[in-house]
């Protein structure tokens, strides 16, 4: 326990801000989003509540690309997962630690990123607490989506990045659709379908993730 902690101390050190952006360059592409989008389509207050919270939603999976480059490259490249694993601390558990400072580290400052973006759009208090009830549910799925994909592009050389991207968008789509979806259908259900999806990729991230790993180290 006294290793997984110093772990996460240390991962959440580079995660935050203050260490190549941290968190703070998320937060400000998911703010920038905010508040562009209305000089996009006019001040009709209406069309601005109807749409604000999807848009909310896209800027949140937009924001969770670019943190990916820094999850496990540097580590990777500096050997700190042969070092892990010569003392006996599985890949699983690391990853699943990065995990979890990855979500403290994007989660939450997204949530509350949300109530300035919320008022930028005019969105309705109601509309705002489905709108948070879904990030809640859907950001640690998009955080396991992103150290899988970390994971995965750590022995490429060059394009790492855009192919994360890449791969990002199509497999967080179904985090957007509920996630989203839940604003149009009443919350409840939109959200709890979301959460599902979330804890299954939350579940499966140590193993796809440390089962990549181990393969870049052999290759």
């Amino acid at each position: 326990m006294r290793v997984l902690m110093a772990l996460l101390r240390r991962d959440l050190a580079r995660l935050l801000p203050g260490r190549q952006g941290g968190t703070l360059l998320p937060l400000l592409f998911f703010l920038g989003v905010a508040m562009l989008y209305p000089f996009a389509v006019g001040p009709d207050p209406v069309l601005l509540a109807r749409t604000g919270g999807g848009v909310i939603w896209v800027a949140a999976l937009l924001a969770a690309i670019l943190p990916l480059d820094r999850l496990l490259a540097n580590d990777f490249a500096d050997g700190f997962f042969d070092q892990w694993a010569m003392r006996g601390i599985a890949e699983e558990v690391v990853v699943a630690t990065r995990w979890l400072a990855h979500w403290l580290s994007f989660g939450p400052p997204l949530m509350l990123a949300a109530l300035p973006a919320a008022a930028l759009l005019g969105l309705e208090a109601r509309t705002l607490a489905v709108v948070e009830l879904g990030l809640l549910a859907g950001t640690p799925g998009l955080a396991a989506i992103g150290i899988i994909i970390a994971a995965l592009t750590l022995g490429l050389r060059s394009g790492g990045m855009a192919l994360a991207g890449l791969l990002l968008i199509p497999l967080a789509v179904p985090l957007l659709v509920f996630g989203a979806g839940a604003l149009s259908t009443g919350g409840s259900s939109g959200v709890a379908l979301c959460g599902s999806i979330s804890l299954a990729l939350v579940a499966l991230a140590p193993f796809a993730g440390g089962a990549a790993i181990r393969a870049a180290r052999e290759a």
